[in-house]
């Protein structure tokens, strides 16, 4: 069943992606140390991508980047409303780090508000602690929130703004991202759970 789901949900994905303006490359570079890992890249690689953020976390505290990207960091930009694309895209994200766990591997998945209207601290804990009990949930000010979008490269637009329950559309990456060298690859929504893992180790047993 979640294959199924997820297989239907990759087509809006791909239309985020090409209305964002990126394009899937080939597998990395002989040179790139990473290659191994890579199934694709964002346009050829993922220089550029990444940067300073300062959020707020689902206790309240303000953070930065360099707080949230401790060690192995999966990183996903959505919002709570969101019908079926981030729940599911973040369960997912939740399923690889457990299957990691089990192998002794130990990684952060982040989930990053892009609705700072609704998604309080509150609201966005209570959407990670269901996922996963390491999932950390950033908000911020609208401000904070399109500055940690730009620097990730990632799209997002109220539909109808005037709405009260307004949906979004958005970019639907997770970005795999170590402290020091920055986000090393970007995984669409058609990556399984296992295979996600499978990267997520490679790339950590290539530092």
């Amino acid at each position: 069943m979640y294959r199924l789901a997820m297989s239907g949900l990759a087509v809006l994905g791909l239309a985020i992606l090409a209305g964002a303006g990126f394009y899937f490359l080939g597998p990395g570079s002989a040179t790139d140390r990473f290659a191994a890992c890579r199934s694709g890249a964002l346009a050829g690689s993922t220089d550029g991508i990444g940067g300073p953020f300062t959020l707020v976390s689902e206790t309240g505290e303000t953070v930065t980047d360099t707080d949230v990207i401790t060690g192995p960091t999966l990183l996903y930009f959505g919002y709570t409303f969101c019908p079926d694309v981030c729940p599911l895209d973040n369960a997912r994200n939740a399923d690889a780090v457990s299957l990691l766990d089990a192998r002794g591997y130990r990684v952060r998945p982040v989930f990053i508000s892009i609705d700072p209207g609704r998604d309080t601290p509150e609201v966005v804990a209570q959407f990670t602690d269901y996922l996963h009990p390491r999932m950390l949930g950033l908000t911020g000010s609208p401000e904070q929130v399109r500055a940690a979008s730009r620097a990730y490269r990632t799209f997002f637009r109220i539909q109808d703004p005037d709405e009260e329950y307004y949906l979004i559309d958005h970019s639907t990456f997770t970005y795999l991202a170590f402290p020091e060298t920055g986000v090393v690859e970007v995984f669409g929504r058609d990556v399984t759970p296992e295979d996600m893992a499978d990267r997520v180790a490679c790339f950590i047993d290539s530092l």
